[in-house]
């Protein structure tokens, strides 16, 4: 059995985690707003394959995979992370594997896994990993109401998929992580809503003295 990581000296690090639309951003913006903290925001804009490997050539899921892989590790290095404070990613280091799993081909998902296991050490593990989730209909009306043109793709059978690669991650979270797996439904809470972010924050708090 996996042993729980223990706490690293430096900034600590909340992440959050979810399918596509569940409002992993939204909720990062109010942490940092609230706690206070700092944003680590995903750059998937940065991503030249983003578009490509959704819509266009498979063969461009690998390298729009690993690009996210080595950002993410930027963001999040060992090496330059800070030596005090509090911060908030809208993603986890995790959830490339979910992506990958769900996307590439056998030998493509080979060789992005052996990559991602030689960088792992270099990526700062977060103390709280906040867990969303919403039902296929919420999350694909969220998709639909922003517009992002490579996600148009995504039917009710990649979210549902998806949604049930995130429910068998989370054990494997929940015996690594030093502070646990905070999960929110995101069908019954709304981060616009006052009583439920301070109910939501209370939460974290405890799971940062935990």
């Amino acid at each position: 059995m996996s042993k729980r990581v223990a706490p690293r000296a430096g900034a600590r690090l909340i992440s959050i985690i979810g399918p596509v639309g569940v409002g992993k951003t939204t909720l990062a913006e109010r942490l940092c707003e609230q706690l206070p903290a700092g944003l680590i925001r995903e750059d998937y804009a940065g991503n030249p394959f983003l578009t490509e490997s959704y819509v266009g050539s498979a063969r461009a899921r690998l390298p729009g995979q690993v690009h996210f892989l080595l950002s993410r590790v930027a963001q999040l290095s060992v090496l330059s992370w800070p030596a005090e404070g509090l911060f908030v990613s809208d993603y986890g280091y995790c959830q490339d594997g979910v992506y990958a799993q769900l996307r590439l081909s056998e030998d493509d998902l080979d060789l992005y896994e052996r990559i991602a296991a030689r960088v792992a050490p270099l990526v700062r593990p977060p103390e709280v990993v906040i867990c969303l989730d919403a039902s296929v209909e919420t999350l694909l009306g969220r998709i639909a109401s922003r517009g992002r043109g490579h996600e148009r793709v995504m039917d009710a059978g990649f979210m549902q998929r998806m949604r049930r690669a995130y429910a068998d991650l989370r054990p494997l979270l929940a015996r690594r992580m030093p502070g646990g797996v905070l999960d929110v439904d995101c069908d019954e809470v709304d981060f616009n809503r006052p009583a439920d972010m301070s109910q939501l924050l209370g939460r974290i708090r405890g799971k940062l003295q935990s």
